[in-house]
């Protein structure tokens, strides 16, 4: 095998820079095939999904709202504070292991069809680009000649229009943050209104613009730690876009009148020159590849026109090529996929069931019982309660087994949308009306809203023995 096993040179280089340490700019031929058009429909549902959800509104609040400044989060329509920070902790590690499970089991998939950065660049700015300047050749011979009207002309259309596309983008994140209301306020108020905001969006809009006009392809290869995880991840049963050297090598060109006895690869090189990273995909797994298959498509209609089987580049394991047995799911992949629903289930299962209300209560820790007067006893409890809805509320508390008094010492429980109320309160009881064998008397104390109960709180209360 001429790519993988004989030579590893390739992995010294990167396909972006040259011999002398300079960029070589990457210009793609335009993909086009059966995988191309199922990544154009997903990436324009991915594209709908994030310019459509800050418009998208539940109960007249926004469907998903991250304001990390003023610690105001919205997630599918519910409220979360400051309080609920375990389950952002909880999210976040469920979304760096699902990361690395989903890695480990299908490869970078999330990087060539769902990865932003990959969704941008390949289906919005290099199609305008395709557009403008035409094809690779053609984008190459405009790069390369003399500046003139032409030349001067097709770059300024170009690089206007992906300003106001990176303006747009800047708008569209900033909107996940204050909300869609809040930026339309800006937008319609004086700049002096708003400086420091009008000056964060025009630098995040240059640093978008400067990532998808120039940057580009360097950010999955150099700043992207995804592809360099793969070396820990991946092993050879992991599903990668993969050239089966087996039935390709060794490579030849096609003659005319002449009997073939290579392998089924022609070495057209037209895998190369779709890839959007510059890189041989017959070299075999390297970091810059971004499963973006357009190898595949391009692959897939050479092999048509020479009238061979497809699938000599296409999605497999390195076992599946060199056993030919095919992808199959191994007890790890497996394994994986089990935690990996685990992990989603359990996240969606405190996501659903979290209350609209934190109570906590307990009897006031070092404290004894009471003697009132007109023969009473009270003991005193600590109340903290978190409203997480939207609107004020107002709870009251009642004890549910026994007879017997609440009296708060403060403000009543009236608390305004993520208000914290912690406050004190005695409980009540006749000494009459009470065991009075019984040091620890169990009571339950119901907390209600609007008169539905929404919690039952069951604790102590000490009693005195004596009389």
């Amino acid at each position: 095998m001429e790519n993988t096993e004989n030579s590893e040179q390739f992995r010294n280089s990167i396909s972006t820079v040259s011999k002398e340490g300079k960029r070589v700019w990457v210009y793609p031929k335009r993909p086009s095939g059966k995988f191309h058009n199922a990544r154009k429909f997903f990436s324009v549902f991915l594209l709908f999904i994030l310019f459509g959800v800050p418009f998208m509104k539940y109960k007249g609040h926004p469907f998903l709202l991250l304001n990390i400044i003023d610690r105001n989060f919205i997630i599918f329509g519910q409220k979360f504070g400051p309080q609920d920070f375990y389950l952002f902790v909880l999210g976040f590690i469920a979304i760096i292991v699902s990361v690395v499970l989903f890695t480990a089991i299908y490869g970078r998939i999330f990087c060539g069809w769902a990865c932003p950065q990959t969704v941008f660049l390949e289906m919005v700015f290099r199609k305008i680009e395709y557009f403008i300047e035409g094809d690779s050749k053609s984008q190459r011979a405009l790069a390369e000649a003399d500046l003139n009207f032409s030349k001067l002309f097709k770059k300024s259309v170009k690089h206007l229009i992906f300003y106001i596309l990176s303006f747009i983008i800047a708008n569209t994140f900033l909107a996940y943050i204050i909300g869609v209301d809040e930026l339309f306020h800006i937008i319609q108020s004086p700049p002096s209104a708003h400086l420091s905001g009008f000056i964060s969006i025009h630098i995040f809009t240059i640093v978008f613009y400067l990532v998808f006009s120039f940057f580009r392809e360097q950010a999955c290869i150099i700043v992207c730690p995804y592809g360099r995880l793969q070396s820990v991840l991946l092993d050879k049963n992991s599903l990668v876009v993969a050239y089966d050297y087996v039935r390709g090598e060794p490579r030849g060109k096609i003659k005319k009148n002449e009997s073939r006895s290579s392998g089924d690869c022609i070495d057209c090189n037209l895998c190369v020159d779709v890839c959007p990273t510059g890189i041989d995909i017959r070299n075999g797994i390297q970091l810059e590849c971004v499963n973006c298959t357009a190898c595949i498509d391009a692959c897939d209609e050479v092999m048509d026109k020479v009238k061979k089987p497809r699938g000599l580049v296409r999605y497999d394991s390195q076992n599946g090529i060199s056993d030919r047995t095919g992808f199959k799911f191994t007890p790890r992949l497996i394994t994986y996929t089990a935690i990996l629903i685990g992990l989603i289930s359990v996240f969606s299962f405190l996501l659903v069931t979290r209350s609209d209300f934190s109570i906590t209560l307990l009897r006031t820790p070092g404290t004894l019982y009471q003697s009132l007067e007109n023969n009473k006893i009270s003991n005193i409890y600590d109340l903290i309660i978190i409203n997480k809805t939207y609107s004020p509320q107002t709870l009251e508390l009642k004890i549910k087994n026994l007879d017997a008094d609440i009296k708060f010492m403060g403000d009543s429980l009236s608390l305004a949308s993520q208000q914290i109320y912690s406050g004190r309160f005695m409980v009540i009881f006749d000494r009459n009306k009470i065991n009075k064998s019984l040091l620890n008397i169990p009571i339950s104390i119901s907390v209600l809203n609007n008169g539905h109960e929404i919690k039952t709180v069951k604790t102590n209360f000490l009693n005195d023995t004596k009389q």
